[in-house]
């Protein structure tokens, strides 16, 4: 859950940069970015009378595109719209909730209050920078602080009641959705693979020798991984398309939408085996196929996890949305 994170870590958000998970988004994303946001204290909502700040919503727009911190704060300008758009709409609902828990007299546990505390504020990686946080979002007051930790902890537990804890998808409530549902557990002949390509700049016979070559010396390395992992990490460090950042993971492709070429070498090659250099066009690849399932229905066995978790996502869904339409139903929300 979002706000189990959140208890610890959201505050923190606000002054330290956060790390993708894995890596970053292609580059070109932020060929034509929006102006950073210039934090001046001022309200863009208030509800139930209660302000919400520029510095809730970057807070957050943060949160759902960690990446612009790695671009000077900047959003990508064909996203930052509904960033900001949806970002609006969090923080909203972030308040409702607490305001919904402070109207049901939910409390914290001093105890648990104070080592949510101290464990927040053991994530800064200095003094000097606790200090620098603490009087830009707390008014230099300790107080101040207990009360943001506070206020997580209490959003954290009414979603915990009201949703996570609603969410839970029983083996038998799977079963029973398999069983009903059996087309959706057809599957077509489909391949598991990741790739590393090199792509020339320029579709002339210079650039395109220049991008064999690199696709030469990337096989050489390729050969020498023996793991999904270390496959994977050299994909992030050399492949020049964009299934890098996900460490070169096309996942199952349906055999009906691979390309002849790939289709042709991935049919002969065993799981874990990786190809020689396959030319699609004007771009040299190499394949590790990770896996080939055939056609036909998938076991219960197989899938009884991923359909409990895919399950238990659209409870949370529909209950955290059936949520924010109640508490929005009687509250006054003004945008600005």
């Amino acid at each position: 859950m979002k706000y189990h994170i959140k208890a610890s870590t959201l505050l923190l958000a606000a002054v330290t940069c956060v790390a993708a998970a894995q890596s970053a988004p292609p580059s070109n994303l932020f060929e034509k970015s929006a102006p950073p946001m210039q934090l001046t204290g001022k309200t863009v909502a208030r509800v139930n009378g209660f302000v919400l700040t520029d510095r809730d919503l970057l807070r957050e727009m943060y949160a759902i595109f960690p990446y612009a911190r790695q671009h000077n704060g900047a959003f990508p300008q064909a996203m930052e719209p509904d960033i900001r758009r949806g970002a609006l709409k969090m923080i909203e609902f972030e308040e409702l909730v607490y305001q919904e828990a402070l109207r049901r007299k939910m409390t914290v546990a001093p105890a648990r209050l104070s080592q949510a505390e101290t464990s927040f504020i053991h994530q800064f990686h200095t003094a000097d920078q606790y200090q620098a946080y603490l009087t830009a979002e707390c008014q230099g007051q300790r107080k101040v602080l207990r009360a943001k930790v506070r206020r997580s902890l209490l959003i954290e537990d009414l979603l915990k009641a009201e949703v996570a804890d609603k969410s839970v998808v029983s083996l038998a409530n799977a079963r029973g959705y398999y069983l009903e549902h059996p087309e959706k557990f057809h599957t077509a002949e489909s391949f598991a693979i990741q790739t590393i390509s090199t792509m020339p700049a320029k579709t002339d016979p210079d650039q395109m020798k220049a991008a064999r070559k690199r696709a030469e010396e990337a096989l050489r390395q390729a050969r020498v991984t023996k793991t999904y992992e270390e496959f994977g990490m050299l994909a992030e460090k050399i492949s020049e398309d964009d299934f890098r950042v996900v460490m070169g993971d096309h996942k199952l492709v349906d055999r009906a939408h691979l390309p002849p070429q790939i289709l042709s070498v991935a049919d002969k090659m065993q799981p874990g085996q990786i190809s020689d250099i396959v030319q699609v066009d004007q771009v040299y690849t190499i394949i590790r196929l990770n896996s080939h399932v055939p056609a036909g229905l998938r076991t219960f066995p197989e899938i009884k996890n991923s359909l409990r978790e895919y399950l238990r996502r659209q409870n949370v869904e529909r209950l955290r949305g059936g949520l924010n339409t109640r508490l929005r139903k009687t509250a006054k929300i003004e945008e600005l």
